[in-house]
């Protein structure tokens, strides 16, 4: 396949609103270097940390919801996920699917013509479990909001799957994040879990997930799409934020309380999710889309002996399982909507208004 010099490429050039997103038509064509394949993308999914790295909203300086919008106090050291500064002209986009298109040097020559998958995740692949070694591919290196894309040939994998390259770009960053919750929460079958957000991207995912492991799911989601979380398997549904949440499980599944929460929301309503969990119970946490500062009552935690993790990183292993998953049809996507890629602009602002079920996906 003959490679232009030049391509269209959105280019995010600093912190701040939408504005900071700029269309270019004659962005130069990355090179891949040793050890690196070049990616001529045919799809590349939306998430929240495009949101939040634009917005700055990462910073220990904002304690608002995620609203997409610029911050007026936006801390300079630590305004990306990782706690530290990115550098601009910045590409986001982590969620490619595309054709390998062009091998670096000593890369393995069998990814050539192939269809593949990103794995989000940048390592040192020579200490891949190091945490503090990891990037995040649109974010510590360029990403997929382009027509071609360079990554570590480690990060990607080859895919045999009917489903379109806009389907298979729902599936990496939201359904390895999830993954990477329900492993920390250890969730098996037996457990209930509840999810919160459950229609988006990242909870659509948690559904389907915490099913495959056998447990039963208690889904939070806006009436409307109630019907569309019923149907990725919830075995109950509840209003976003229930006034009585312990009432309203009692009388969806007969008891007041769950074993496992995963939570992706967080903000003022946090304090009933953690009353809604069993004594033993575990809690994880992977966002804070409505708030990041919580009210945490010690005891709360302490005298029903609960666990709580964090979830961000996740182990190798675990993007390769969700490959597997999806070519055997473990998990299904959930394709929203799709924007030519020079309608990124419209396409953020439709995800971060929450109206939609599954993800958002933009096309080259």
């Amino acid at each position: 396949m003959s490679v232009p010099k030049t391509m269209n490429a959105m280019v995010l050039e600093g912190h701040g609103g939408l504005e900071k997103l700029v269309w270019h038509e004659d962005w130069p064509v990355p090179q891949p270097g040793p050890g690196e394949v070049l990616i001529k993308v045919g799809a590349c999914g939306l998430n929240n940390t495009d949101v939040n790295t634009r917005s700055g909203w990462y910073s220990k300086a904002v304690t608002d919801a995620t609203t997409g919008d610029a911050y007026n106090d936006v801390g300079t050291e630590d305004p990306a996920w990782g706690g530290k500064p990115i550098t601009f002209p910045r590409i986001q986009g982590a969620d490619a699917v595309g054709t390998v298109v062009e091998l670096g040097e000593n890369a393995p020559a069998d990814l050539l013509g192939k269809r593949v998958m990103v794995d989000c995740w940048l390592r040192d692949w020579t200490d891949p479990i190091n945490r503090e070694k990891t990037g995040y591919f649109g974010s510590e290196m360029d990403g997929g909001f382009a027509d071609y894309t360079v990554v570590d040939a480690h990060n990607v994998r080859a895919i045999e799957s009917p489903l379109s390259d806009a389907e298979l770009a729902t599936f990496s960053c939201s359904y390895t994040t999830a993954e990477g919750m329900l492993s920390r929460a250890g969730v098996t079958e037996g457990d209930t879990v509840l999810v919160t957000g459950a229609s988006g991207g990242v909870g659509s995912a948690l559904v389907q997930l915490a099913k495959r492991r056998g447990a039963s799911v208690v889904a939070l989601a806006s009436p409307a799409k109630h019907d569309d979380v019923r149907a990725l398997g919830a075995d109950a549904v509840l209003e976003r934020a229930p006034e009585n949440l312990n009432a309203a499980l009692n009388a969806a599944i007969g008891t007041p309380h769950v074993s496992v929460v995963a939570d992706i929301v967080g903000g003022p309503y946090w304090g009933m999710l953690i009353d809604a969990l069993q004594r033993g119970g575990r809690y994880t946490c992977s966002g804070a889309i409505a708030g990041p500062v919580v009210e945490f009552d010690l005891r709360t935690f302490y005298l029903r002996d609960l666990t709580m993790t964090g979830s961000t990183v996740v182990a190798p292993n675990i993007f390769s399982d969700l490959v597997g998953y999806i070519e055997r049809g473990d998990v299904r996507p959930v394709l929203a909507a799709t924007y030519p890629l020079k309608d990124l602009h419209a396409a953020q602002t439709a995800f971060i208004e929450k109206k939609h079920t599954g993800n958002i996906v933009v096309i080259p």
